[in-house]
C-alpha cells in the first residue's frame, strides 16, 4: 500500500529554524487520560564497546499491560531525550499508553536512547546541549556500527528486565532528523530484526553519504519493510542538501519500488512539532 498526503507540516528538534507551526495542535492521544493506566520509564546508563569511550543515557518505558510470560513488541527511539518527555513535542509514554489501552498498538516496550557523548562523565542534563559529539558519527553513517549496538548491547541488555520479542514484524525503530535516516540505516541493513520505520523530518542528504538511499532502494531487491517518513516544504536546504528534495526522493524511490510506505509532506521546518502531532495516527498506520 502506498500513500502521498500532503499536509501542511510542523515539528520541532529544538529552535534550529523557525516557523510558524500553531496550526498543529496535540490532539487527546497525546493527553494524559484519568481512566488510563500509566506505564513505568526507568533512564539507565550505557558503555559501549561498538562505539568505545562512548557513554550514553537510555530509557525504557514498559506498559502496565506488560506479563514477563509474554514477549512483548518493542520500538525504538534515536535522540531518545527528545521522545520520551511528557512535555515535549512527541510524549510518546503519554501516547503508547493511551493507544495501547485503546488496543491500537499492542502491548509494546519503547527504548529511548541517546547518541553517544566522548566523555568520562555524561551531562547533567539530557538534551541537545551540549550536542553529543559521536552523534553525526553514529546516525549518519551508513555502516552496520549503530545496528549492532542495538542488536548487540542495547536489546541484550534490556531483555535481561523485559520479555521483548524477536519477531522482527512486531520490532519497530524511529528518529527525526539524523535519527530518522539512521531507523532506515538499521531496518536496511537488519530487516531479520526490524522491519517497521518512522521517520521525522529525516536527514536523507549528503551529511556522510545517506544521499545515495533513493538510488539503492530502486536498483535493490525489496526489502519487508514498512515505513512512515514526515517531511516539510520549509525543512533546510543546506551544504549537505536539501531535506524536502530528499524525503521526496526517498518517497519516489519506495513508490517505484513498491514499499509499503506511507509519506506525509507539509509546510514545516527542521523540527517536531508536526511529527508530534500526528505521532498517534503515524503510530496506528504502522502498527495496523
Amino acid at each position: 500500500m502506498r500513500w502521498f498526503i500532503p499536509l501542511f507540516v510542523l515539528s520541532s528538534i529544538s529552535s534550529l529554524v523557525k516557523s510558524d507551526d500553531s496550526m498543529y495542535q496535540l490532539g487527546p492521544d497525546s493527553v494524559r487520560q484519568e481512566h488510563v493506566p500509566r506505564g513505568n520509564v526507568t533512564e539507565h546508563i550505557w558503555r559501549s564497546d561498538v562505539f568505545p569511550d562512548t557513554i550514553r543515557r537510555y530509557w525504557v518505558y514498559v506498559p502496565a499491560q506488560y506479563n514477563d510470560s509474554t514477549a512483548a513488541a518493542v520500538m525504538a527511539f534515536q535522540d531518545g531525550h527528545a521522545y520520551v518527555g511528557e512535555s515535549a513535542d512527541f510524549r510518546v509514554p503519554v501516547v503508547f499508553d493511551n493507544l495501547i489501552h485503546a488496543g491500537e498498538l499492542p502491548v509494546m516496550v519503547g527504548i529511548f536512547i541517546d547518541p553517544g557523548h566522548k566523555k568520562q562523565d555524561l551531562p547533567e542534563k539530557p538534551g541537545w546541549r551540549p550536542r553529543p559529539e559521536n552523534r553525526s558519527f553514529e546516525y549518519d553513517t551508513l555502516s552496520d556500527q549503530y545496528s549492532r549496538l542495538l542488536i548487540e548491547e542495547v536489546l541484550p541488555e534490556v531483555g535481561k528486565r523485559v520479555n521483548l520479542t524477536d519477531d522482527p514484524n512486531q520490532r519497530a525503530i524511529c528518529g527525526i532528523s539524523s535519527g530518522g535516516i539512521c531507523a532506515w540505516t538499521v531496518a536496511w541493513q537488519r530487516p531479520d530484526v526490524f522491519r517497521k520505520v518512522l521517520s521525522h523530518v529525516g536527514s536523507f542528504t549528503n551529511i556522510r553519504g545517506g544521499h545515495v538511499y533513493p538510488a539503492m532502494i530502486r536498483k535493490s531487491e525489496q526489502k519487508p519493510i514498512r515505513v512512515f517518513l514526515q517531511g516539510g516544504s520549509e525543512d533546510l536546504d543546506n551544504q549537505h542538501g536539501n531535506w524536502p528534495l530528499a524525503n521526496q526522493q526517498m518517497a519516489a524511490a519506495l513508490k517505484f519500488s513498491g514499499y509499503d510506505y506511507k509519506f506525509v509532506f507539509g509546510e514545516g521546518a527542521h523540527n517536531g512539532i508536526h511529527g508530534g502531532a500526528i505521532l498517534p495516527d503515524s503510530l496506528r498506520w504502522l502498527w495496523r
